[in-house]
């Protein structure tokens, strides 16, 4: 036989997609020493396999892991706080089989003197609906 057939696989079904359009994470109020800011933003994607069911707390706690894990990315690049944030979370399943995707996103900068403290992803309580 020339080719052989693929056994068959489940493909990962999509049970719910949240996301967050980009927001500006400093107002005008905070004075910012910028010394550069990225021309583009960066864009990370993070997978989660888990056991059961997604709750809010580990969505919660996966897409702060993601944006903890871009940070130290961009870190490499010399910036060290993100000016603007998005995230957009999508729970896959195949049998009973549970994933979570996470893509992150934000526009990174470097701020001179101290770096301020980092600011947790934006509304966290989209999760909750």
């Amino acid at each position: 036989m020339l080719f052989r057939t693929r056994s068959k696989e489940v493909a990962w079904e999509v049970v719910d997609t949240r996301d967050v359009e980009p927001i500006c994470m400093y107002s005008e109020d905070e004075d910012l020493d910028l010394e550069a800011i990225s021309d583009y933003d960066i864009r990370g994607t993070y997978v989660f396999d888990i056991k059961t069911k997604t709750s809010y707390t580990a969505s919660q706690s996966a897409i702060v892991f993601a944006q903890q894990q871009l940070l130290k990315e961009v870190e490499k690049k010399g910036y060290n706080i993100f000016l603007n944030e998005s995230w957009r979370l999508t729970v896959l399943r195949r049998k009973a089989q549970y994933r979570l995707e996470v893509e992150y996103c934000g526009r990174p900068a470097h701020v001179h003197g101290e770096t301020p403290a980092i600011k947790p992803p934006p509304f966290m309580e989209v999760l909750r609906t």
